[in-house]
């Protein structure tokens, strides 16, 4: 069993869902990358996503946008997610998932993307833009035992679900809205139902939900239907917003976000 689905399922037996937050490589600046990650980790970040800047991430809202921009500006290519990923490791063992676009991976060639991903310490891969129908003619043959963690949209039918829940590893990402990542004050009982029902087709992985996910009692709306949440837009939004003299505000905030996934 991989260390993200046994992680996901030891949380789990303890009665608490598990807390993912994604960060874009690079940001707010590339000296302090590892040092924010690593306060993530200690407020409350079971998992955590390494972000691959990319010129267009399209799944991404204005926010990561906003930082895959800045990551860029600050010279941050794949050899430095690499670095990112490798000094993270070598502190903590919490799961690592790389997180980013088909082009610069491919660019970067996939076989040496696969091999230098395993021997930076990461343990997945989530490749939005790699559709179900490419995933044979996209994944080289030796993922090196990395993860490979399929989407699942509010759109996605039964027979679809079923094959994504066949091909993920790890969890399957449930995708909250259509659309693309951003913050929401809540969710619609039209959502949760969609989020109840896909929990139930999922049979092979755990169910992880992202985008929309910005608040404690965000997670608590969701967190019955699902096996952790994914954050992002709302941690990057706080590094923004507080700069890089105040921190202490993004860490609390993740702690708060993790008091949300307990007794649940």
């Amino acid at each position: 069993m991989s260390i993200i689905k046994s992680t996901i399922e030891e949380l789990n037996s303890r009665n608490e869902k598990v807390l993912s937050v994604f960060l874009t490589a690079g940001f707010p600046t590339v000296n302090k990358y590892v040092d924010v990650m690593s306060g993530i980790i200690e407020s409350g970040g079971d998992i955590i996503e390494v972000g691959i800047p990319f010129s267009d991430p399209l799944a991404d809202g204005s926010i990561i946008q906003k930082s895959s921009h800045i990551a860029l500006e600050n010279g941050v290519t794949l050899k430095e997610v690499f670095r990112f990923t490798e000094a993270i490791r070598k502190k903590y063992r919490t799961p690592i998932i790389l997180m980013g676009y088909a082009n610069p991976i491919l660019r970067y060639g996939l076989e040496s993307f696969f091999a230098d991903a395993k021997n930076s310490g990461a343990d997945g891969v989530i490749i939005p833009d790699v559709p179900l129908e490419e995933y044979d003619s996209f994944f080289p043959d030796d993922k090196k035992n990395l993860d490979v963690i399929m989407l699942s949209t509010p759109a996605s039918g039964e027979d679809r679900l079923k094959l994504i829940d066949e091909k993920s590893e790890g969890f399957v990402y449930c995708v909250s809205v259509l659309g693309t990542t951003g913050m929401r004050k809540e969710f619609s009982e039209e959502q949760l139902i969609v989020l109840q029902n896909t929990r139930k087709k999922i049979v092979n992985n755990k169910m992880m939900v992202g985008f929309g996910i910005s608040s404690e009692a965000n997670v608590r709306q969701v967190a019955p239907y699902c096996d952790g949440v994914i954050v992002g837009s709302v941690v990057v939004k706080s590094l923004m917003d507080s700069g890089d003299d105040d921190l202490k505000k993004t860490y609390r905030l993740v702690a708060d976000l993790k008091a949300g996934t307990l007794n649940n």
